[in-house]
């Protein structure tokens, strides 16, 4: 029996014959020209339905109750109760950091309300109060920073240059410019 010829027709009419000849034809040139390909694509999505096939069992295996799985009513009503006891300690927290400030704010508040007291007596009496006021000032600043965090102290820096302006045109280098005369070019002639 050859392949590629006549085989007698057992049966079945010429034109459905002829139709059979045509797609084993059809589909022998496709494979021909493209059936290495079409082998590695397959090869490609097998493997791919593999992994999301094990990418799918895995999570259900380490963690049954997430999958939505039969959780356990004394584990979530733990859950809830450990969630709203530090919610609670937080709350606290936050009130004790606000009643602190509040405080803060009533101090500062009472101590300019004295400085401004202070003042208006020494106005009334015809003293000076602007030194009561520089020392009183500097008595909220050092109460203010010691109760909030420590500045660091600063060095005694000397200045890079000693009171060199370039626009003054005083002091720095030797350059100096300095305007021309007033008149121009026809005050000489």
């Amino acid at each position: 029996m050859e392949l590629g010829g006549e085989a007698p027709a057992l049966g079945r009419p010429p034109l459905e014959q002829e139709a059979v000849q045509a797609l084993q034809q059809s589909v022998g040139s496709l494979l021909a020209s493209y059936g290495w390909y079409l082998l590695f694509a397959c090869v490609a999505v097998c493997l791919l339905a593999q992994k999301l096939a094990e990418k799918m069992r895995a999570p259900r295996r380490s963690r049954p109750h997430a999958a939505g799985g039969p959780l356990e009513p004394d584990v979530v009503v733990r859950r809830q109760e450990a969630l709203a006891a530090a919610r609670f300690r937080m709350q606290e927290q936050l009130n004790e950091q606000a009643e602190k400030f509040k405080e803060k704010q009533r101090q500062l508040e009472e101590e300019k309300r004295r400085q401004k007291v202070a003042m208006w007596e020494s106005m009334q009496e015809g003293k000076s109060y602007k030194g009561n006021l520089k020392r009183n000032q500097q008595e909220i600043e050092s109460a203010a920073s010691a109760s909030s965090t420590v500045p660091k102290p600063k060095p005694n820096k000397k200045p890079l240059r000693g009171g060199y302006n370039p626009l003054s045109g005083e002091g720095g280098g030797t350059c100096a410019w300095r305007p021309g005369r007033r008149g121009g070019p026809s005050s000489s002639g």
